[in-house]
């Protein structure tokens, strides 16, 4: 008889990397096309990119690069921000958003905060951005970034060291690489203060050049950040930062191109879009995250104005297309310290589907992502259930109507990193494991 010789099995090594990791794609379903696989546990493709599943993990500020404005690595992504992303990637997410990144200096919240204005492939910033993608691209997972400028809340400190609890901020000087002399905003002086004048910065006016040159500061680190290897982009409209506070006649009182009517006021989002669609491949996906709502309905400082409302997101959600965005990210409020919010479960839920619909009954298609307070497995299900197979048809819909398209989740994922494994457990999908985890996870 002769002899049979057999081949040992390989490890697969992850690609890009300088060192050794088995390449792992966690957190896929197994077979995503099997009718009971819930929405959330199937793949979401967006122009070229396809999700291994619905859940985001949204971007949270880690206030943890270099301060010092002098150091070549000032905002610079470090291991830090690679161990603790890349634990997320490994535990099973389709998309890993990093946190707001500041794409001029002045534009981060705080000096520790990332930043993507160094341009060039060499510098610091640069190379820190793409070791983290390249980690989270190891782990089978993709990567995006919110790109963003902090307008008037910007030049305060880590919200852990403030004195006033942990919802407060205080001013960053010079001492500490802060620059309270170059915080900016649509409108200036002290009546544009964010909130407690012992807290923030009065912001000065941004000239109309220096808007134009913004735009374009968008688009370079859009630009720079694909060039690292990321995924997908995601403009940060919301929460009170600079586009926010120009799309609301609360905080923006220009009288130039981009201040007045809402046609005005949303001009510089209509550019920065167009600016980084045009700096970005056709295939990458375009994000924009807005607060659907500034919550000043009835409020005296929105009388004499109006505000940021939920007509006013609707209005703005129908010229999407237009603009190569593919994501509506909706979120709501911070543009004004009296807002009148009352969270409870669903309290943002509601918002992104009531969007989401108004999208759908103009026979536009641009997705919608949900988050907020979104911690169990089955209301995450839910709220996207059948968003694939509702199709409107002669004003109804063939089965459930979602709220969303995606879900993305923070603060949960800082208390149970491995949220995708348990949820893929509670709802019966059986999904892809990391291989060094494996054992642990069964």
């Amino acid at each position: 008889m002769g002899s049979t010789a057999f081949e040992s099995p390989r490890v697969l090594r992850a690609a890009g990397l300088p060192y050794f990791t088995p390449a792992n794609n966690a957190g896929a379903a197994i077979n995503p096309q099997d009718p009971n696989t819930p929405t959330l546990f199937r793949p979401l493709k967006i122009r070229d990119v396809t999700l291994k599943n619905r859940v985001m993990v949204a971007p949270m500020c880690m206030y943890s690069t270099e301060s010092d404005p002098a150091s070549p690595a000032v905002g610079a992504l470090t291991d830090f921000h690679i161990a603790h992303l890349g634990h997320l990637a490994a535990k099973g997410v389709g998309l890993v958003i990093i946190e707001a990144t500041a794409v001029q200096a002045n534009g981060r919240i705080s000096p520790n905060d990332s930043g993507l204005w160094q341009e060039g492939t060499e510098s610091e910033q640069f190379k820190g951005l793409q070791r983290v993608a390249n980690f989270i691209h190891s782990q089978g997972a993709k990567v995006g970034i919110q790109l963003a400028h902090a307008g008037r809340k910007a030049s305060t400190v880590a919200p852990w060291l403030s004195s006033q609890g942990k919802k407060s901020s205080i001013k960053a000087d010079e001492n500490v690489g802060g620059w309270p002399s170059n915080v900016v905003g649509p409108s200036g002086g002290e009546e544009h203060i964010w909130a407690d004048g012992d807290k923030y910065w009065p912001p000065r006016e941004l000239s109309t050049a220096e808007v134009e040159e913004l735009v374009q500061a968008f688009a370079r680190s859009a630009k720079l950040a694909v060039q690292a290897g990321v995924d997908v982009i995601e403009i940060h409209g919301a929460h009170g930062y600079l586009l926010n506070e120009f799309l609301s006649p609360v905080t923006n009182r220009r009288t130039d191109k981009y201040g007045g009517d809402f046609s005005n006021r949303i001009r510089i989002v209509q550019e920065v879009s167009n600016a980084i669609r045009a700096a970005i491949p056709a295939g990458t996906p375009l994000f924009l995250r807005i607060s659907a709502t500034e919550w000043l309905e009835n409020q005296p400082v929105a009388e004499a104005t109006g505000s940021w409302d939920m007509s006013s997101s609707s209005k703005l959600a129908k010229i999407l297309p237009e603009l190569g965005i593919d994501l509506l990210d909706v979120s709501s409020g911070g543009n004004h310290k009296d807002q009148k919010l009352q969270p409870h479960t669903n309290y943002q839920i509601d918002l992104a589907g009531q969007l989401r619909k108004e999208i759908r009954q103009s026979g536009q298609s641009t997705l919608v992502g949900a988050v907020g307070l979104i911690t169990e497995a089955e209301a995450a299900k839910d709220i996207i259930q059948g968003a694939d197979e509702a199709i409107e048809t002669e004003g109804l819909l063939s089965g459930p109507e979602p709220k969303a398209d995606a879900v993305l989740m923070a603060r949960q994922f800082l208390r149970e990193p491995e949220w995708i494994f348990t949820a893929a457990k509670k709802l019966g999908v059986p999904v892809s494991l990391p291989h060094q985890f494996g054992r642990g996870l069964l």
